[in-house]
């Protein structure tokens, strides 16, 4: 059995003074001052003197070591004893050489497959406890929120797509209503067909600019006026058999 330590750095290898003080404050506040997180590294060391992360590289395993404490990329801050661990030196070489082939340089995520995720990872082989909650929660946080805004930007996409849709099956239903109401032929007792070739007139117009009647007592309005001319040229002209014909669409 031996004690697996968790060391844990200020991410301070931004290049520029005044970023590198930022983050400082930032950590002291949010971590020191109300317990909540900051922006840290953490690696762990288990039997020797050095410590294991993991990192960005462009070909070959992202997993390294340096003397525990020490990596110059970073300010040192605290370390954690997370327990004890009954892996013998072999199996952790062993849990080393399957991490360093799960872990490539180039699948680095700063916010979902970063070095206290690694940390975790090998913790947990190890049978001691996780991190701390507040070593990565901004990056917890950060990835959360990518995946919401994910998923909006996703349902957005298709709600857009659906309305397209459903807006050209519509389009179609009404052109060919227009169509077949418009070249129905009109017989001689069809006296009671105004109705649809005023529906007819509308639905081409509501296709070709938009524009409808106000309200449906319009549409009443003028449906009755057209009926009523129809039953006045009835009256006037001789008696003829009336004969129905339906057109479909």
């Amino acid at each position: 059995m031996t004690e697996v330590v968790l060391h844990i750095y200020d991410v301070t290898n931004s290049g520029s003074d005044k970023t590198n003080s930022t983050i400082l404050q930032i950590n002291k506040i949010f971590k020191d001052g109300i317990g909540l997180g900051g922006i840290f590294h953490s690696a762990i060391q288990v039997y020797g003197e050095d410590e294991w992360s993991f990192g960005f590289c462009e070909q070959g395993s992202g997993v390294f070591s340096c003397p525990s404490g020490k990596n110059p990329m970073y300010t040192y801050r605290e370390c954690i004893t997370l327990g004890t661990t009954n892996c013998s030196i072999f199996k952790v070489n062993q849990i080393l050489r399957e991490l360093s082939r799960e872990w490539p340089g180039y699948s680095y995520d700063l916010l979902s497959k970063n070095c206290n995720h690694f940390c975790d990872e090998f913790s947990e082989r190890l049978g001691v406890p996780k991190l701390p909650g507040w070593v990565n929660r901004f990056a917890h946080a950060g990835d959360a929120a990518m995946e919401v805004a994910g998923n909006t930007a996703i349902r957005l996409r298709q709600a857009k797509t659906e309305i397209v849709s459903a807006s050209k099956v519509a389009y179609r239903f009404l052109a060919g209503v227009t169509n077949n109401a418009i070249a129905a032929p009109e017989s001689p007792g069809n006296s009671t067909r105004g109705t649809p070739r005023f529906q007819a007139a509308w639905f081409k117009n509501l296709i070709t600019t938009g524009a409808k009647p106000s309200s449906s007592t319009e549409i009443e309005n003028k449906e009755e006026d057209v009926l009523r001319h129809h039953q006045q040229s009835d009256a006037e002209s001789p008696p003829r058999q009336k004969s129905y014909t339906w057109h479909t669409t």
